[in-house]
């Protein structure tokens, strides 16, 4: 009878352990990357033993060298600004931009407590209207308090979604038909090649007075100043899209093309069997490119018109002209990139449900 050695016994369970710690680890990196966590592989490979002295060079490359830009950045913000002066003072800080963010978060505070305390001196009211048998007095009002960095936030997160959607709903459609067909392609190649490039300063007068003579109501379910920024929204961000899902499916294998009449699949099936999913890398790219388009547009678009958002924000800022509107205006800045970061993440995201299902 064969006798196994213990200590072999136990470091082969060790190792199995390890291996599978490590396999778990690869398949987490797949997500890490997606969501622009990739410094975390190495940091749990190290922590794992997995040689570490080439895990801390990857960590450095990977989240060292960042940290380190964005520090030296906020140095020479610090030591550059007071040195430029403007008609509203010194180009503010890093310590005057961030002292605004609570400013901001604090003016938030105070208008939410103000909404309760209408609504319960509201319910209060109507309570006693109630008990003294005078319910035809009753009324229910919203409260119109103004609308807080927040709230500006959110309009403006809303209208670039909206107009998005809007966008790929034409774009998608029109950019498989134009693969498909040479004939639509040529059809709608002059368009895109004069439309692509107007600004959305052009596009923006041209939405308005249509909306206003279109959409005449003023109780309908969507504002008229959500939808002119919405539809110039669509209107310059729907071509990357359209491009990128043209020339996919365009790009599709033609013996797949042959097999699908050979098959005699009707259009349906060709279009959601082979042609989407071989073209979906592509839409993805064109997508994420129209999404960080739309983005632009919306707040240049909420700036010239003056339509609820963060445009309007910063436009109202810069007109208040006061010691810290610069400030409250640095703080805008860095929250639509930040948005837009997370924005082109949140694709990247979606598009890896769709597009890595083979790797994985």
């Amino acid at each position: 009878m064969t006798t196994v050695d213990p200590e072999f016994a136990a470091n082969e369970a060790k190792e199995a352990r390890r291996a599978r710690l490590f396999t778990r680890i690869n398949k987490a990196d797949t997500w890490f990357k997606v969501i622009g966590m990739s410094w975390m592989t190495p940091i749990l490979k190290a922590l794992a033993g997995d040689n570490p002295r080439a895990q801390v060079k990857q960590i450095w490359l990977l989240l060292g060298v960042p940290l380190l830009s964005i520090f030296l950045f906020i140095a020479a913000w610090g030591a550059l600004a007071p040195k430029v002066q403007t008609s509203l003072g010194a180009v503010p800080g890093p310590a005057q931009v961030w002292e605004q963010v609570g400013v901001l978060h604090a003016d938030h505070v105070r208008e939410r407590e103000k909404e309760e305390a209408f609504y319960e001196r509201q319910d209060a009211r109507n309570a006693k209207l109630l008990a003294d048998g005078k319910e035809d007095k009753i009324k229910e009002r919203a409260y119109t308090g103004k609308p807080t960095y927040y709230d500006q936030i959110w309009t403006s997160i809303q209208t670039v979604f909206f107009g998005f959607l809007l966008a790929t709903a034409v774009a998608v459609p029109l950019g498989i038909a134009a693969g498909l067909s040479p004939s639509v392609n040529a059809a709608i190649n002059p368009l895109i090649q004069i439309f692509k490039p107007v600004s959305p300063l052009a596009w923006l007068p041209i939405v308005t007075m249509i909306v206003s003579a279109v959409y005449t109501t003023n109780d309908g379910m969507f504002s008229k100043s959500f939808l002119n920024s919405a539809i110039t929204v669509t209107l310059c961000s729907l071509w990357p899209t359209l491009i990128n899902t043209s020339l996919g499916v365009a790009s599709i294998d033609k013996d797949l093309i042959s097999v699908s009449k050979v098959l005699k699949l009707s259009t349906w099936t060709k279009i959601t069997k082979l042609v989407l999913p071989s073209a979906l890398p592509l839409i993805f790219t064109g997508l994420r490119l129209s999404l960080g388009v739309g983005w632009m547009v919306l707040i240049a678009a909420e700036m010239l018109a003056q339509n609820p958002g963060l445009g309007k924000f910063v436009w109202d800022e810069f007109q208040n002209g006061s010691s810290q509107s610069l400030a409250k205006i640095m703080v805008a800045v860095f929250t639509i990139g930040i948005i837009g970061f997370m924005l082109d993440r949140l694709m990247y995201v979606i598009q890896s449900f769709f597009t890595f299902s083979a790797n994985r």
